[in-house]
């Protein structure tokens, strides 16, 4: 069990079994909706146990994905696709350890202009085909 919550804690999350290793997204509306590109988790939505969703917020952000955030303090906490089996969960709101290694960089053409990516990992300009 993972579990994490939101900055100010009025939104709480708990996922059942291991992580996925997350993958960072350097897209405009990940890096607007993050302040800086996005890291993440692909957990399955029957894993992922979501306390305080009274305080939890929706963006629709495009017509296939909404993003979470919590009404009280703003935290950056959810990617939602509806046609998919799992839902992206913020690294940044685990509480402890996650027992991951990142995995992968993805719309590294819309990436900013004050950093570089240097660590080695895959980088795409799309998302690349799962197994």
């Amino acid at each position: 069990m993972h579990s994490g919550s939101c900055l100010c804690g009025a939104v709480t999350l708990r996922v059942a079994g291991s992580l996925p290793d997350p993958n960072f997204c350097h897209c405009r509306k990940c890096r607007k909706h993050s302040g800086h590109y996005f890291a993440s988790t692909d957990v399955p939505r029957t894993a992922l146990t979501i306390v305080g969703e009274e305080k939890l917020t929706w963006f629709q952000s495009s017509q296939n994905v909404r993003r979470g955030f919590c009404s009280a303090c703003g935290s950056s906490l959810l990617w939602d696709r509806s046609d998919r089996d799992w839902i992206a969960v913020a690294m940044g709101a685990f509480d402890g350890p996650t027992e991951t290694t990142a995995n992968l960089h993805i719309y590294v053409a819309d990436k900013a202009d004050y950093y570089e990516i240097a660590d080695g990992l895959p980088q795409y300009d799309t998302v690349p085909p799962r197994d």
